[in-house]
C-alpha cells in the first residue's frame, strides 16, 4: 500500500484550497458555467441528470481500510448511503451537493485520497491488475511504475488540456487483467532473455463510439524510458490530435488515420530529443518509490483448517469462484462480489464499505483492492481464515459465488443517473440476474462475461463482453443492441452486433436464448466464448430472432 510523503500531502491539500476558492467564485457569479467547467472537471466533478457526481481516484485500485471507512462516512454524510465502483477502479458518488464538494475533498485529503484528474481532457487514473503484487503468474509487480507514472502525470502542464481524455493501463502478469489493448496507452511488462525488466507498449486502443484495439508501437522498451516514451506519444497526440470534433479527438482516431507505422515514426522522432533527459528513471528512483509501499507480514504456520470445510457445497462453490491463488503458500486472494440480487452492479452501501474495511483489518492486513469488474478484493487472506471469512461475508451479501459467471455483470450507472445515457442499464442487469438465479445452473454453464453500457461512451465496456448490451435511443424509446464474441485480456476482441435491437422487456428472454444456444451447441468442457468463436453467430441469431437476422 502506497503511503503519502509530505510533498504528496501538501499537493493534495493545496489543490482542495484552490478548488474551494474557484467554487466560491462560481457561486458568487464571478465565474461563468463555461469558465468553471474545466476547473470542476479536473477535480472530478460532473453535472449529471439529477445532481452533481463526484468521481474519486483509487490509483491502481488500492485502498486502505481507513480510506474505505472514510468513503463510507462520505456516503452517509454527503450522499445517499452508497457509492459506485467503476470499471476504472474509481468510486463515484451520485448525489453530493455542489457546495459540499470542498468538504468532501478535504475529508478525502485527510486519508491520502483525492479526485484530481478523474475527468477532463487529461491523463486519468492509472489502472492495473487487481492482483498485482500477489498473483503467482506475475512477472513484474507493476504498481511501482504505476505510481511513478501517477506522480509524473499529475498536474503535468503540457498534458492538462489534451484533445480528449487519456487512459493508461499496466499489466505485469502472464494473464492480462487490466485490458491494456483497450486503452490509449497499454503497458505490458515482461523480462527479456537477460532477465531484465522491459515493456511492450500498445497505443491507440479504446472503446466508446469507435471501438478499436490498440497496436503495438514498441515491442521492447527498457523500463528506464517509460516516462520519456509516454511523453513522446502524448506530445505527438497533443500536436496532431483533432480538436474540431470531440467524437474524433481520441488518440485511437489519430493512430488509425496515420497508420501505426507513420505514428511510430513521429513518436520515435520526438523521443530522440528527450529519451535521455531528466525524466529517464533509474534504480534509485524505482527504489525510492518502492520504499513508500508497505509489505504484509505474512505468516508461515497453518492449521490446515481448509480441508475440513470442503464438503460444505456452498463454501466449496464460493472457494472455487471467489478465491484466487497467491504467490505465498497458504494464502489466497478473495473477491467480495458486489453483484448480489437487487443491488446495482458495482454499488456498495456505506454499511458494506464499513464491513469490508473491518474484514480487511481482521483478515487481509488492512488492504482492499478494486477490480475492473467492479468488485472488492481482500488480497492476502490466510487459508485457515477462509471459512470464517466466508461466513462473515454472507452477512451483508458479499459472498455471492458468481465471480466470472453471467450474473457478475459489469454495468455503468446508465440512464438512472448519467445525462449522456440513451437508456437505463441497472434495471436490465437486475432483470437478467433474476432469470439466472439458480447457482448450480450458473456453475454448470461456466464463465460468461456480460457487460452493459447505457450509451456509446461504453463505460460498461460492452464491446469486450462475451455478451455485450448497449442502450440505444429509438424514436425517444429505450432499446438494447446485443453483441457477441467480445473478449478482454490476452485475447482481446471486439464483439459483433447480432441484429436489430430489443425492448427492455425482451432482454431477459434474449439472454436466456443465447445461453440456451450455447448449452445446445457446446462441446464437452467448451467455454462460452470458445463456442461462439467455433460456431459463429448464426446459431445464436436463429434462436433469438427465429430466422437469419439482417
Amino acid at each position: 500500500m502506497y503511503k503519502y510523503d509530505a510533498v504528496d500531502q501538501r499537493l493534495v491539500d493545496e489543490r482542495v484550497n484552490q478548488y474551494e476558492g474557484q467554487l466560491n467564485r462560481y457561486l458568487k457569479k464571478e465565474l461563468s458555467d463555461e469558465e468553471f467547467r474545466p476547473l470542476r472537471l479536473q477535480n472530478g466533478l460532473y453535472i449529471q441528470r439529477h445532481a452533481p457526481m463526484l468521481r474519486v481516484a483509487i490509483p491502481y485500485g488500492l485502498l486502505s481500510s481507513n480510506q474505505l471507512r472514510k468513503l463510507s462516512v462520505i456516503a452517509d454524510t454527503y450522499d445517499r448511503g452508497y457509492g459506485h465502483f467503476s470499471t476504472r477502479q474509481n468510486i463515484q458518488f451520485n448525489w453530493p451537493k455542489l457546495e459540499d464538494t470542498p468538504k468532501i475533498l478535504r475529508e478525502l485529503a485527510d486519508v491520502e485520497m483525492h479526485a484530481i484528474q478523474t475527468s477532463g481532457n487529461c491523463i486519468r487514473n492509472i489502472t492495473t491488475d487487481q492482483f498485482a503484487g500477489v498473483t503467482p503468474d506475475e512477472i513484474v509487480d507493476p504498481r511501482h511504475i504505476a505510481e511513478i507514472i501517477r506522480q509524473w502525470s499529475t498536474f503535468h502542464p503540457e498534458f492538462a488540456l489534451l484533445p480528449r481524455k487519456f487512459k493508461i493501463a499496466i499489466t505485469g502478469s502472464k494473464k492480462d487483467r487490466a485490458i491494456v489493448q483497450a486503452h490509449d496507452i497499454g503497458l505490458e511488462f515482461f523480462t527479456d532473455i537477460n532477465q531484465q525488466m522491459a515493456i511492450k507498449v500498445w497505443v491507440g486502443g479504446g472503446l466508446g463510439r469507435t471501438p478499436i484495439l490498440g497496436s503495438v508501437i514498441k515491442e521492447k522498451l527498457s523500463w528506464e524510458h517509460i516516462l520519456t516514451y509516454c511523453e513522446a506519444i502524448l506530445r505527438v497526440y497533443n500536436l496532431y490530435g483533432r480538436r474540431d470534433n470531440m467524437y474524433k479527438a481520441r488518440i485511437k482516431i489519430l493512430v488509425k488515420a496515420l497508420g501505426i507505422d507513420k505514428f511510430r515514426d513521429l513518436v520515435e522522432k520526438e523521443w530522440e530529443f528527450i529519451k535521455n533527459g531528466p525524466n529517464t528513471i533509474d534504480n534509485s528512483e524505482l527504489n525510492r518509490v518502492k520504499a513508500f509501499f508497505t509489505e504484509p507480514n505474512y505468516i508461515k504456520d497453518t492449521k490446515n483448517d481448509l480441508e475440513s470445510h470442503i464438503q460444505d457445497k456452498s463454501f466449496s462453490q464460493w472457494l472455487s469462484r471467489c478465491t484466487q491463488s497467491h504467490k505465498k503458500k497458504h494464502y489466497r486472494s478473495v473477491t467480495l462480489s458486489l453483484k448480489s440480487n437487487h443491488q446495482a452492479p458495482g454499488d456498495a452501501t456505506s454499511k458494506q464499505m464499513q464491513y469490508v474495511a473491518d474484514l480487511a483489518d481482521e483478515y487481509s492486513f488492512g488492504e482492499i483492492r478494486v477490480s475492473h469488474e467492479q468488485n472488492l478484493i481482500l488480497a492476502d487472506v490466510h487459508e485457515d481464515n477462509l471459512y470464517e471469512l466466508w461466513n462473515k461475508a454472507k452477512n451483508l451479501n458479499l459472498a455471492t459465488p458468481n465471480i466470472g459467471l453471467i450474473t457478475d455483470i459489469i454495468c455503468c450507472p446508465g440512464g438512472d443517473f448519467c445525462s449522456l445515457a440513451n437508456a437505463k442499464s441497472i434495471p436490465i442487469a437486475d432483470s437478467i440476474q433474476q432469470v439466472f438465479d439458480d447457482m448450480d445452473y450458473l456453475h454448470d454453464i461456466g464463465d460468461i462475461d456480460l457487460n452493459i453500457s447505457g450509451c456509446m461512451n461504453a463505460c460498461g465496456h460492452h464491446h469486450v463482453g462475451h455478451i455485450g448490451i448497449l442502450g440505444v435511443d429509438k424514436d425517444g424509446s429505450e432499446w438494447y443492441q446485443v453483441t457477441l464474441g467480445g473478449n478482454q485480456g490476452n485475447f482481446a476482441n471486439i464483439g459483433k452486433v447480432i441484429g436489430p435491437s430489443f425492448s427492455a422487456d425482451e432482454m431477459p428472454a434474449v439472454i436466456r436464448k443465447i445461453v440456451d444456444t450455447y448449452v445446445k451447441e457446446r462441446h464437452s468442457d467448451e467455454t462460452f466464448i470458445d463456442c461462439v468463436i467455433r460456431v459463429g453467430l448464426e446459431p445464436f441469431k436463429l434462436m433469438v430472432y427465429g430466422k437469419k437476422a439482417n
